[in-house]
This record gives C-alpha cells, structure tokens and sequence, in this order.
C-alpha cells in the first residue's frame, strides 16, 4: 500500500463514507476532479485495500430485532486450533453481526442481535453454549445506540 494518503485520497474516502451510492460523476465534483481522474483513484483505493467493499446499513429496529447484546467469552482452551475452530463457527451464525478477539478476562466480545430477551436467552442456551471451547459466557445489553455508525477517521491529523 502507498504509504501516505494525499487530501483529494482522504476526501474520496471521506465523501464514500458518507455515501457509498455516489455516482463517479457525483464524486469527482465532490472532490474537484474530472470523472476518469476519479475513478482511477477510487480503483487504486481498492486495489491498494483502503476500501474493502460496499454495503447499506440496515436498521436492525425495523427488521424485528430489539435487543442489542454484547457478550463476553471465555475460552477453556488456548490452543491455535480450538480459536479456528470457534472462528469458523461463529462465520455461520448471522446474529453474530460482530466479533473482536480481545485481551483481558475475556478471549472474545461478539455483539449480537436478538427478537427480544426471551430469543436471545434460548440463542444463548442452544447456539452459543454450544461452540466450541466455551467456558464461560458473561452478557451485557444495549439500552440505546449512542454512536452506532461505524466511520473511520480519515483527515490528515488521522492518518
């Protein structure tokens, strides 16, 4: 990868952040440049991992989905083939909408969406009590969404 990013770079970053459905016209005006300019940079920025995909944000409230929970993990075992296998699990279940290997007490937070508590408890019982090399399973619950827009710092003071 390049090792610096220039300002018309982090401003294409900025501008697709915010709206991923720009077309490339809409975007080269954004950012003061003609369309073939502009779309040659987005191209670079996804040849060189700066961008890694597209997606719509959904609103997990209006598809059913009341209640956010964090969950802590701990593992029984440390080993490098019992954490790819519990990995690879966890790629299959889609309420798991995020996961982070952690340091700490903890080997792994997920986040995950459930209908209401009372799914979320038997998801608990016969999904994650079930994966493997859990020890032990400590959850905390949403009240509301604070700061729930995932966007990554891209000025100059950044990065």
């Amino acid at each position: 990868m390049p090792s610096a990013l220039d300002r018309t770079d982090r401003a294409l970053l900025a501008a697709l952040q915010d709206n991923a459905r720009l077309t490339v016209s809409e975007l080269a005006d954004q950012v003061a440049l003609t369309t073939s300019p502009c779309w040659r940079r987005v191209k670079l920025l996804e040849d060189n991992g700066y961008i890694t995909g597209y997606q719509a944000i959904l609103s997990p409230k209006s598809l059913g989905f009341g209640v956010t929970a964090f969950v802590s993990i701990m593992m029984d075992s440390h080993t490098k083939e019992m954490a790819l296998a519990f990995e690879k699990r966890l790629m299959e279940i889609p309420e798991i909408v995020a996961c982070h290997n952690i340091s700490g007490r903890y080997d792994f937070l997920l986040e995950i969406l459930a209908r209401d508590l009372e799914s979320f408890g038997e998801f608990t019982r016969e999904v994650l009590q079930r994966l493997p090399g859990v020890k032990e399973i400590y959850s905390s619950f949403s009240y509301k969404a604070v700061k729930e827009r995932r966007v990554i710092p891209v000025s100059e003071k950044h990065i």
